[in-house]
This record gives C-alpha cells, structure tokens and sequence, in this order.
C-alpha cells in the first residue's frame, strides 16, 4: 500500500463506524497559548475533553499534523542521524467523546492493524497499565481482559509502569491509563536471537510503538488526586510514518514513499547517491543530510502555509532553526551553494495536495518565502563555517566559549544548536552556560524596556460570563467586576472589567475602542471614567483608563454602582470605516491580482487600514488604481451589510468565506457579506450597515514587508478626502511658484530639463578642471626606491572626482604610488592607489595602510590592495594623514 492508500485506508475505517472526519488543525494556534505548535492528535480537541466546548459529534477521526521542536518533545537532535525521529509528523488518531470505549477501541484498533493492513499478528505487543499505589489507581485489569480474548493468549501482554503506560494532559485535566501497541520489524534471525518483548520502550528502531489508546477515565485536581470523569472518552494517537514502515516493510521511516520522493529529487539535484544505512560506525552524512532535509522541509513548508512565518522571535525563531538548519547540511555535504529547498515545494504540495490542500493553494508563496531565508542565511553561512574552521584549526581546549557561540547566533545567524552540532562532528563541544549568560544579559537589557508592572485584580462583582453587545448598540448599562491598578512607563493606569460591554476589545487588526464610563453610586453620587483603550485578556475585555477614583470607594459601594458604558462613536464609526473596506479591499486585491492573495495581517485604527498580504512583486499603480476603482464602485453601490452570527463553520466555507490561514475556527462562526459575489470572510469586528457609509477610499502607500509579503495603507471617508484636498492644495502651490495655472506638468519638464542642461554644464567644467589639476599634479611626481610617487592634498568637488583623479594619474604613470587628500563637505578624505607591480614587489596593501593613516584625521577606512580610501573628522589632521600615507613606500 502507499502512504496515500493507507491514509485513506484508515479514515475510511472509522468513517464506516460513524465517525465524522475532521480537517488537521494549523500547526500554530493562535488561539490556544499554552501550546507553540501542535504537538499531539488531541491538541486540536483540548476544550472538549475539558468540557468548555462541545464537540460536532461523538465520535471523530482525523490525521492531524504536529511539530515536536521545543519543550520536552524536542526531536531535533535525532533528526536524519536515526530511522524514526522526524520534527513534523502525521498523528492518526480515532476519539470518542463520552461514547464507546475500551472495548471497541481495542477491538478495532486490533482489526485495522491486522485485517485491513494485514500486518502479521505474531509480530505485535501490547501493554497496559499495571497500576500505581501512589495514585490509588488499580492494574488495569479491564484492558487485560479484553487483549487476552483479542490476541487469544497473554503472552504477548506486558505490564507498562505510570511513565509509559499512564497519559496525563498535564498537572491537571483529564488522563488515564493507556494501552500502546508495537511491532518488531526485526529480521527472524534477529528475533530468534531476543525476544521482542525485551525490547518494547528500550529506544530499539525496529521495535517501536505505532499506535496508543489512552482511555480518560480520571480527572487530575489541583491537589493531585484523582477523581472519576462523569462520561469517559478515547483518545488515540497512531504515528503515520512508523505505520507506513511496517506496512512498506522498511527498515526505516525514511526508505517509505513518504520521503522518498524527496529524497530522489535530491539525488538528481545533487549528484549523490543515497544508500540508506543506518547504525554503521561511519556516519554517512550524505545520507544524513537528505534524511535532514526531506523532514525539514515538510515542517518549514507546512508551518508557512499554516500562517507562521519565519523570524526571530517564538514560533517563527523555531522554524527559521529548522530551516537553517537544512540549509547548512545541503551546503556542507551535498554541495549546494544556491537555494535548494525552495525547489522541493512543488514536490511536497502534489504529494499532500489530497489531505492537505492548502500547501497546493500557496505553493508559489511558500517557495518565495524558503528561497528569500536561503538567499539570507546562504550570504552568512560561509562567513559562519570559515569561523569557526579558524576555531577547530587553533585546537587547544576542545570548547567553543559562550560569547564565541552568542556572536554567532547574533551576527551571523547561526542557532546555538546549529553550532553545537557542528562542533560536534569535528570533536568540539560548546560552552553552553557561557552562551546562556550571554543570552540573559541580552534579555535582561531587553527587560529594562518593559512597560508595564503587575498587579493583583481586586474584585468587586463575581462573573458568570463575559459579554459583549457592542454589535447591537453602542452603549449599555452595566456594573462593576473588576479592576486593578497598573504601573507603567508613563506613571498608572486602571484596567476595568465589566458584566457586559459595547467596546471592541483589539483583535483581528481592528484597534479598541475608547469612550467614558459614567459610575452611578447608591446614593446618587456621579463619577466619569476615561478610556482610552480596551484589550483582550484571557477572554475579557479590559478597558483601560489613564486615571480612576475607585479607591475612594469602598467595595461594597462600588458593587452597588451602576456603570453606563459608551464608546466614542465618532472614532468608532472611522474605525468600522476601515475594517469595513479592508474586506472590500481584499476581495478586490484577489480579482486584480489573483486567488493567490490571502491575508498576512492587518490593522484598523481611525486614521487608516493596514493590510499584509501575500504576493510575490511589487504593486504596479494600474493595479492599485485597479482596486482602488473596484472598491470605490462597490462604496457607490452602497451595498447593505448582510451580517449572520453563529454560522456552522461547513456552511460558511459552503458558502465561500474567505479565511485566514493559520486560524483555528470554532464550530460556529460569524459571517460578513458584502455582497454574495465578491466579499464574503470570516469576521469577529465591528462595521458599517451599508459600504456607502465609507464615503471614498484611496492608497496611500504600498511596500514589501517581508519575502512574498506585501503592504499597502490606505485611508477612507474623510481622511481620504482631506488627502486629496492636500494634495490639491499642493498642485495649487506649486502652480502659483511655476508660474503655471494650466499646464504644471510642461513646467516642470521644462525646469527638470534646464537642471540637467546645467548638471552637465557643471560636470563639464569641473572635468576641465581635473584635466588642468592633473597636469599641475603628474610635475609634482618624485622617485623612491623605484616607485612613481604623488603625494598632495587637491581640491575635487566630490568623493567620485578624487577616484577619478587617482585613477587617471596612475594611467599616466609606471609603478604609482599616489596619495590624495582632499576637504569633501567640511570632512577630510583620503585616496590611495598602488600600481600592482609594486604590491607584489614591496608587499604592499592599499586597505591596510589607509586606515593606519587616517588615524591621523581621527577616521578609518579600507579597501582593496590597489585602491582604498579613509574618511575622519579632523582637518587639521590631512597634511599628516597624507605623510603617514607616503612614509609607507
């Protein structure tokens, strides 16, 4: 079978047992901060084991894509040295939610594995929990049971301890006692020799866990005790690629059509060939660094596609570790100078285009991403290695020091791990606490920036549930929840909490609202809060003001405040403004430029909109005027807004809602519609009833942000019409100055012509004066010992003409020796041009002895063996500077 019909193989089995099939969650999720990455099939479905969501069904089945990179699951290491390890995986995972459990979980897992698959059942083990004394929880005498009438004896069942064969969530949550099923791929001659069963969880590659059913049947307190669920679940977790390596009957992940396909693409790119041994004394890094790279680049190019961009910094600092990573084994042992993994896209998306479409959807985005990293990182690289080759060439103590390993990281791009590894293979180590010292030093002055101190909420009202109803009204009565006092740069400030509020807290790119909170007291006393900002945190809304008087009050008067809530509705309504034709803009941008666009990021404030998005060239101004007209005849349509809430996420996609990749949706989302053929998104913001409401749009810039990422800016209403007066008034000025009430553009052409006719008058004078200075110059040259030397300070009008004039007077000359100085804009600068005779006969360098000299002008400079120039910023010092120059012949 090929990966592609045992993926089907198996969502095919559990479909037929009712199961719904869900869509992988992005490896990033946004929403969900505990986690940087997917790590687990049952990441995705956190809330509804919790029971803070419910799920679409009872039972669901999915293949789920995870990053194992950081924190405890760091894979990285082991990656392309072993046959197993990989950083992005596929998990296969079949769930019951408070439906079936241990048996039919067994029971099928069983029948797929050896009826459907036909994997030979004397090769299996199976484990379950034996039971832990501490937690007060029992051998797990159930699944025992059931394993023994499945496999028809209990040889084959061993008894697992809490660490292998107990899962946990984390300190708490749901968790039980799981049940892990192996395979030995072992050789029989092998298997005569150890059993299997000695090697099941001892690390062995050809005895490895392919499948783990965990059944939740406990709930972990925060004091560590254990309390049965009221409904129990399954939750299993079967690792695609070892699957396939049984099935294909490898002896490693890597010899499976899942790589291999990579892998013979980087034979014909290369011209090496890969052999595939694992576990011989020589490691063959050939074959190591095409293990590398065909892993790495399904984890770049589908953490990309999934919305997360490579950077400095968290999530994006880990992929661009990865990437690196790859690249440097491609240039050091398969000879690629020039981006390669780049190339390998095309490769990934028709291979994943079925179960994983949306890679296929921006393939050409994800590729001009990879190759802007490689063109970066490969300008470095070389610089990097030849370093550290110096390092390994010194010998002497057989540890790369810590600053050694931060300069690296910092400069020139390298990952400490990168260093480690290479380090590694020519029998170094790294200063690893040296190079953390080094990096807490650099935080802590990052620290120093921090703008804000924390504090304690004081509570005044308990909260059943946060509320916003600011896409009904725009104000509400309400009361008091919360409220705490936080210092920051600029002195204090309040953060309120309400029961229910009309403002927008920030996200989505549209900014928060400000308004006034009006407290009402018991006794009739009145007090107006001003906020300025609101934001959200941890699912409230925070509205922050400058000043407040709560600590005037005691709670109990507080608690009893009525709080009228009001947005300011004229800053609102620009906003909503923005947000609004940010939409109309995007669907616009897809019809001028193509469906490749898609959102990068934005930002809505009342000045402007600011929009990210992917695409691959510069803007041309036809095609902004493009969809700026687009977007403008949809403003005059005057389209009404067709807002619906709570949307079944099918039926939104059905209907064709634009979503932003890299988003985790709920169930239920809400949908906003300018009209059903050409704007319908995804949207949680705030905007106008009908696009009339806009007034007007128009660009006001447009610019690249990153590799494949553009920006433009643009502005509504009445900011685009105070714009276009500006810009009026500025024509108007300059026809007034021009002296051209009609025709502006004839007369500046005709200034612009007037100024070059004079440029060249000027060039042509000056070129004069250099053909008369350098004959005065060629009578001042003297001979010592056997060179040509000029050695005087001239006067040039610019850097470029005392190039010139050096250059021209070596011409005229046989072994030069020619020192210039000259005053250019009040600063003194130095030239210097040695015939090339003379640097191999006297050993001479231009670069070095320049910036010798021009510390006599308190400067520096460089340049080539035959031609340097210094620049400083003392005068006084150019007649010395010249001298120390000459003194060298």
């Amino acid at each position: 079978m090929t990966s592609h019909e045992i993926r089907k193989a198996f969502l095919d089995f559990f479909k037929e047992r009712n199961h719904l099939i869900v869509p992988s969650a992005p490896l990033v999720l946004k929403n969900d901060p505990t986690l940087m990455f997917i790590n687990s099939g049952m990441a995705q479905f956190k809330d509804y084991f919790l029971g803070n969501a419910n799920p679409p069904a009872s039972r669901i089945a999915d293949t789920q894509k995870c990053l194992r990179v950081s924190g405890k699951h760091n894979d990285l290491e082991e990656v392309g040295f072993d046959t197993y390890h990989h950083t992005m995986f596929e998990m296969l995972g079949n769930w019951s939610f408070g439906d079936y459990f241990k048996k039919e979980a067994l029971k099928w897992s069983w029948e797929l594995l050896t009826e459907v698959f036909k994997l030979p059942k004397e090769r299996f083990y199976v484990s379950v929990f034996e039971g832990d004394k501490k937690d007060n929880v029992p051998f797990d005498q159930e699944a025992y049971d059931l394993w023994k009438e499945i496999l028809g004896s209990e040889d084959r069942i061993l008894y697992g301890n809490k660490k292998d064969n107990f899962w946990e969530m984390g300190d708490v949550g749901p968790c039980g006692p799981c049940s892990e099923i192996h395979i030995d791929l072992r050789d029989q001659a092998d298997i005569d020799k150890i059993p299997g069963k000695d090697l099941v969880n001892a690390d062995h590659p050809q005895v490895v866990e392919v499948w783990n059913v965990v059944f939740m049947q406990f709930e972990r307190k925060a004091d560590g005790s254990l309390i049965p669920l009221e409904h129990k679940h399954i939750d299993t977790g079967m690792g695609f690629e070892r699957l396939c390596m049984a099935i294909q009957e490898k002896k490693s992940n890597y010899d499976t059509d899942i790589f291999q396909n990579t892998i013979q693409v980087l034979e014909k790119m290369s011209g090496k060939k890969y052999v595939g041994k694992i576990g011989e004394e020589t490691i063959n890094y050939t074959d190591v660094a095409m293990r590398v790279i065909a892993d790495h680049i399904r984890a770049v190019a589908f953490a990309i596609s999934d919305g997360q961009l490579p950077s400095n910094a968290k999530a994006g600092y880990v992929i661009r570790r990865i990437l690196r990573r790859a690249i440097r084994y491609g240039y050091s042992y398969l000879g690629f100078k020039e981006p390669f993994m780049t190339k390998l896209v095309p490769v990934l998306s028709a291979q994943f285009a079925d179960v994983f479409p949306e890679l296929k959807t921006q393939q050409d985005f994800v590729a001009k991403v990879i190759e802007e990293e490689e063109k970066t990182f490969l300008r470095t690289l070389d610089i990097g290695l030849k370093r550290l080759e110096t390092l390994f060439e010194k010998g002497g103590k057989k540890e790369i020091d810590g600053k050694t390993v931060f300069e690296l990281s910092d400069t020139f791009g390298f990952p400490a791990d990168l260093t480690a590894l290479i380090a590694k293979e020519n029998g170094f180590s790294i200063d690893e606490k040296g190079f953390r010292e080094e990096l807490n030093q650099q935080k802590e002055r990052s620290r120093k920036d921090a703008t804000k101190e924390a504090a304690d909420w004081v509570q005044v009202n308990e909260l059943d549930e946060p509320k916003y109803v600011g896409y009904d009204f725009d104000s509400t009565d309400t009361a008091l929840v919360q409220y705490r006092k936080v210092k920051t740069k600029k002195g204090e400030e309040f953060h309120i909490v309400l029961e229910e509020t009309p403002f927008y807290a920030e996200m989505g790119g549209q900014v928060g609202d400000s308004g006034a909170l009006t407290f009402t007291l018991e006794n009739g006393e009145k007090f107006t809060v001003e906020i300025t900002d609101c934001q959200l945190e941890a699912g409230l809304h925070v509205h922050i003001a400058p000043k407040a008087p709560f600590e005037k009050y005691s709670i109990e008067a507080l608690q009893k405040a009525t709080v009228h809530a009001e947005i300011d509705k004229s800053r609102h309504g620009h906003i909503v403004k923005n947000h609004s034709a940010t939409h109309l803009m995007l669907a616009a941008l897809r019809q001028v430029l193509g469906d490749h666009v898609v959102q990068r990021g934005s930002y809505q404030n009342d000045e402007l909109t600011r929009f990210d998005f992917s695409h691959f060239s510069k803007v041309s101004d036809e095609e902004l005027q493009q969809v700026e007209d687009l977007v403008n005849a949809k403003i005059r349509e005057n389209v009404r807004l067709d807002e619906r809430r709570n949307v079944p996420i099918d039926d939104a996609m059905t209907m064709g809602a634009t979503a932003t990749f890299g988003e985790k949706y709920g169930d239920f989302v809400r949908v906003i519609i300018f009209d059903p053929n050409f704007s319908v998104e995804l949207c949680g913001g705030n905007h106008v009833k009908a696009t009339g409401e806009i007034g007007l749009f128009k660009f006001i810039s447009e610019g690249s942000v990153s590799a494949g990422v553009r920006r433009v800016e643009a502005v509504t209403g009445l900011k685009a019409l105070e714009r276009l007066r500006e810009q009026e008034a500025t024509i108007d000025a300059l026809k007034q100055l021009l002296k051209a009430p009609k025709d502006l553009i004839s007369s500046v052409q005709s200034l612009l012509d007037e100024r070059n006719s004079l440029q060249k008058q000027v060039e042509q004078l000056q070129n004069e004066k250099l053909q008369s200075l350098k004959g005065d110059i060629l009578n001042t040259a003297e001979e010592i010992h056997g060179a040509t030397v000029i050695a005087q300070q001239v006067d040039v009008p610019h850097a470029d003409a005392l190039k010139q004039l050096a250059y021209e007077l070596k011409a005229k000359l046989q072994k030069a020796y020619i020192v210039l100085g000259a005053v250019i804009n009040e600063k003194p600068m130095l030239a210097l041009i040695i015939d090339e005779d003379l640097i191999k006969d006297k050993d001479l360098h231009a670069g070095k002895i320049v910036k010798e000299a021009a510390k006599e002008m308190r400067g520096g400079g460089g340049g080539q063996p035959h031609f340097a120039t210094a620049g400083g910023s003392q005068i006084e010092g150019l007649e010395k500077a010249i001298e120390k120059a000459k003194s060298f012949v």
